[in-house]
């Protein structure tokens, strides 16, 4: 979901998005869905806040779900940059004349 200054916009969109991939027809049709991963009871998922209504405890629980599995794909990516960066700028030569390795 691309973002947009106007939050307005914003959850007007994600409201489309939740409506096209959540609906009973959508489900169903499993067009949207995928078969990775363990399935789990959202309700046994605690949100961390209760906003007094159990749909939007539902949707909210949802949303930060998404939110965790975008924050896992930015730290996989992270690590492999470090990686990367670590490849170009780690020295593994010794010097074997010392006879020594580490700090004595």
């Amino acid at each position: 979901m691309p973002e947009h200054f106007d939050q307005e916009v914003t959850l007007r969109g994600v409201s489309i998005l939740i409506n096209q991939r959540l609906s009973k027809e959508a489900l169903e049709n499993k067009q949207f869905t995928s078969q990775e991963g363990v399935a789990f009871n959202l309700e046994d998922c605690p949100l961390g806040f209760d906003t007094e209504d159990r749909n939007l405890n539902e949707a909210a629980k949802g949303l930060r779900l998404l939110h965790v599995n975008e924050l896992r794909e930015l730290q996989t990516k992270i690590n492999e940059a470090i990686v990367s960066a670590q490849s170009v700028t780690a020295n593994p030569k010794t010097d074997e004349r010392l006879g020594k390795v580490g700090r004595m």
